[in-house]
């Protein structure tokens, strides 16, 4: 069954805030296959001013993360779970990363995140972010679920 999540159920299903959270709605998960979510980048994200200056560009490794964060809602709504005090959700590795586009202020991206596996707590993801139907970057995501 496909869903949608506004901020507030996204903000349920991960534990980060801001400045970190990079996940501002969900359009669409269909638990144990994939999640199709988004993020508005506006001018007031606390990395532009240092990240250029003259020609603001969102850091690729937030684009990358903001994929882990959409995978990460995708195995809780798997998982039938929230996240927990008593639990980390780390990543453990990123394969084949790519960056086609740079993403600027006024741009949202869709993330389109995929299971490709999970076998013993590890979960490998397939990730796209695109920008107006373009592919801005792409990787491959493994991460786990730990109890402290």
């Amino acid at each position: 069954m496909s869903t949608a999540m506004d901020i507030h159920e996204v903000l349920e299903h991960l534990p980060h805030r801001y400045p970190f959270l990079l996940i501002d709605r969900v359009l669409e998960v269909v638990p144990n296959e994939r999640i199709v979510a988004l993020k508005n980048v506006s001018m007031n994200e606390p990395f532009f001013p240092g990240h250029y200056p003259h020609h603001p560009v969102m850091p690729g490794v937030l684009v990358i993360e903001a994929m882990a964060q959409a995978a990460a809602i995708l195995s809780f709504k798997t998982m039938g779970t929230l996240p927990s005090d008593d639990s980390v959700y780390y990543f453990v590795g990123i394969d084949n990363a790519r960056f086609k586009r740079p993403v600027g202020p006024g741009d949202q991206l869709i993330f389109k995140v995929s299971i490709a596996m999970n076998k013993r707590g590890m979960w490998k993801f397939k990730g796209v972010a695109e920008v107006d139907g373009q592919v801005a970057a792409e990787a491959e995501l493994i991460c786990t679920l730990k109890t402290k």
